[in-house]
């Protein structure tokens, strides 16, 4: 059965507004931020509406109400990722967050001389905090490249992992790229000489269903909002044994075992990294979106985001005066492009007047523009809710930079 891709659209209110001047809305910053479904709005809604109360400690109807909620959404994210036990997804304010924490909790398990290594493809938020991890501990950082079609360096990053590496952080799919890494290969390599890894998944998520057991990494992350759930809101995943020798990254309520003059102790995962009253609607709220995720067909989603993925580059190359940054086969639907004479942020600004969403600029991607020898591109990402109206509107936008630059 084809891909209902208008019915889908129904589910997402902000996709018929109009935008100011009677402009159609074609939303192509899905890299960025996703867009919410209505079940999501609603079960957000329901508990300030219904259910507000803080979780954990109170006999009241309402917060034992509110403890049950959030504890069953912790189970059904576990589920949808493949997670068995729940005990070990902690509740974050988002993929930078759990980064951090990770970083933070290894900080006691590197010494001088020890080895981090890391891609140029990252985003900052999985690359800035393994230098000030290094910084801390005077461990080294080790770069690693990308071909000039985005892909990888497998050779040269299979090469870097020696005796000295303890921890190897790379991104599922690249943010700017597209481009999609072998992460279960890459991992299995780590893990036969004993390297702890981490997989940034805020870009695969959203794209369909991950199995983070069959992943193997040793520490998976992502954010609620790339994942048409709430911002606020993101996941850590960690092997139980790693986590219980991590020193807790943020002190406070809940987090606690007994608190004493003489000395505190702490609970265990997750509630060890969870201090403080967590955002609590904003979990339902990602729960509800795996919810509303598993009913979409997603075998037939992908062929459909491959289907404007396609559309769009074919389109953007017949133009011309283009050039498409991240062609690895098997790329996810994001397109990182730059035109002859004209700026990112001037294709933005033209493409905004007739109403296309792109996100300019280095994507937090700094280290792999300089790469490149680039300081930015516009980026169009492409989401299953997505139609040809979308894409078509990106290439006529497009088209009209061409005429105004005349190139």
């Amino acid at each position: 059965m084809a891909f209902d891709v208008e019915k889908i659209r129904e589910d997402f209110p902000i996709l018929s507004r109009p935008l100011p001047g009677d402009r159609r809305l074609a939303y192509l910053d899905n890299g960025a931020t996703s867009q919410k479904p209505q079940a999501v709005i609603d079960r957000m809604s329901r508990f300030w509406l219904e259910e507000n109360a803080n979780i954990h400690r109170g006999l009241h109807h309402l917060s034992a109400e509110a403890t049950t909620a959030h504890e069953a959404a912790r189970d059904t994210v576990s589920q949808a990722i493949g997670v068995a036990d729940d005990q070990v997804l902690i509740f974050t304010r988002g993929a930078t967050e759990a980064i951090n924490l990770v970083a933070n909790g290894l900080e006691g398990e590197l010494r001088e001389g020890d080895e981090i290594v890391v891609t140029l493809m990252e985003h900052h938020a999985n690359f800035v905090p393994w230098q000030i991890l290094a910084e801390k501990t005077g461990a080294i950082v080790r770069y690693i490249s990308v071909l000039e079609n985005g892909e990888l360096d497998l050779e040269a990053w299979q090469a870097a992992l020696n005796e000295k590496t303890r921890v190897a952080a790379f991104a599922h799919i690249s943010n700017v790229l597209g481009t999609v890494n072998p992460v279960a290969e890459m991992t299995a390599i780590a893990r036969e000489r004993g390297i702890m890894t981490l997989v940034d998944g805020a870009q695969s998520v959203p794209h369909g269903p991950v199995n983070v057991a069959d992943l193997g990494c040793d520490f998976f992350v992502f954010s609620g909002h790339k994942v048409y759930a709430p911002d606020g809101i993101g996941v850590l995943v960690g092997r139980s044994e790693l986590l219980d020798r991590f020193q807790p990254y943020q002190a406070g309520g809940d987090m606690i075992d007994r608190v004493a003059v003489e000395g505190t102790t702490y609970r265990e995962a997750p509630e060890r990294f969870e201090a403080g009253t967590p955002f609590i609607a904003g979990a339902l709220g990602l729960a509800a979106a795996f919810d509303y995720m598993a009913g979409i067909d997603w075998v037939a989603a992908h062929e459909h985001e491959q289907h404007l993925l396609s559309q769009a580059t074919a389109g953007l190359k017949q133009i011309g005066g283009v050039k498409i940054w991240g062609e690895a086969p098997g790329k996810a639907s994001v397109i990182a492009f730059t035109m002859d004479e004209a700026h990112p942020q001037d294709i933005a600004t033209i493409l905004d007047q007739l109403g296309v969403a792109v996100r300019t600029g280095h994507h937090c991607a700094m280290p792999l523009m300089t790469h490149f020898g680039i300081t930015g591109t516009a980026r169009a990402s492409i989401a299953f809710y997505n139609n040809q109206e979308d894409i078509d509107a990106l290439l006529d936008g497009i088209r009209r930079v061409k005429r105004m630059f005349d190139f």
